[in-house]
């Protein structure tokens, strides 16, 4: 009876009310805040000291055009900010901005450097077009503004492009002239490189020769290019004279006229010689098509 009793005595511990448990965790949570707060305030301040304020900025890379003494004097008073709170995308633009400079990358470097890296632009030809001055292309095929007479004992090679380029096309064009300055060696140098609005191509070499490509793709255009200079010494053997233009635009051959020279037909007497005279139209072996003069354009 004493042990029933003493069960019947015994009774659950009560439960916490809900609105005690909600301030209780309210309390915690803003114990968590004032702690961020301090923390958030302790590292503000201790970003701001001295100590962490730029006092160094490294720059690296094989600079050609800039002098890194000039860059670093022009550039550094317009940095802002210390080590922690620098603005790195802004500090890329900043250098980037540097004439010749292509391309900038920023890093820190504890406790209060930065360390750039610099990639100038490398010419590989003017880049011409009626909408606007002249301009150069890089060796990636962009296009970029410079001072045209620091490159101008550099001959480089002209891209002559159609009106209202696109934005890949000083890539295209380069491209072209990479594949077609090998197959063109042995005639001399590509002073001119032309695309028209149409797609059609054209060259004019360093002793103002000048060749019709035609249109095409890049392959059908070398292609097309190949086979004439692999004919030509054919044909000069038959008529040792200066190539003043050709024109590779016919399916089955090409035209050239040479300077200095024509061709007549049976009986005729030369004339006296006042200009570039034509050679008539070569098939593609090389041999002459027959015995009249024609013209080498269409």
């Amino acid at each position: 009876m004493q042990a029933a009793a003493a069960l019947n005595s015994y009774s659950a511990p009560q439960e916490t009310p809900q609105d005690v448990l909600w301030m209780n965790a309210a309390a915690s949570a803003l114990l968590v805040v004032a702690v961020g707060l301090l923390l958030a305030a302790g590292v503000t301040k201790l970003t701001r000291l001295p100590y962490f304020n730029l006092q160094k900025v490294q720059l690296e890379g094989d600079l050609q055009r800039n002098n890194v003494a000039t860059v670093r004097a022009n550039i550094v008073p317009r940095m802002h900010g210390g080590f922690f709170n620098a603005n790195l995308n802004r500090s890329r633009e900043v250098f980037e901005s540097v004439p010749w400079v292509r391309k900038a990358v920023v890093r820190r470097v504890w406790p209060n450097e930065l360390r750039v890296v610099l990639e100038e632009h490398r010419p590989a030809a003017y880049w011409h077009h009626e909408d606007r001055e002249d301009q150069l292309v890089n060796s990636y095929g962009e296009v970029f503004d410079a001072n045209l007479g620091d490159v101008e004992d550099e001959h480089l090679p002209t891209l002559e492009a159609p009106p209202n380029p696109t934005a890949g096309e000083a890539k295209s064009m380069l491209d072209m002239l990479h594949r077609l300055q090998p197959v063109m060696s042995s005639l001399g140098e590509i002073d001119t490189l032309k695309l028209t609005e149409r797609g059609s191509w054209s060259v004019t070499l360093d002793d103002d020769a000048t060749i019709e490509l035609g249109r095409g793709s890049l392959e059908e255009v070398v292609v097309r290019t190949e086979r004439f200079v692999r004919t030509l010494p054919e044909l000069k053997h038959q008529y040792p004279a200066p190539l003043a233009h050709a024109d590779l635009r016919y399916p089955e051959g090409y035209a050239v006229k040479l300077r200095g020279l024509t061709t007549l037909q049976e009986g005729q007497k030369p004339p006296v010689i006042k200009k570039p005279a034509v050679v008539k139209p070569v098939p593609a072996h090389g041999a002459p098509a027959n015995n009249k003069p024609s013209s080498s354009t269409r």
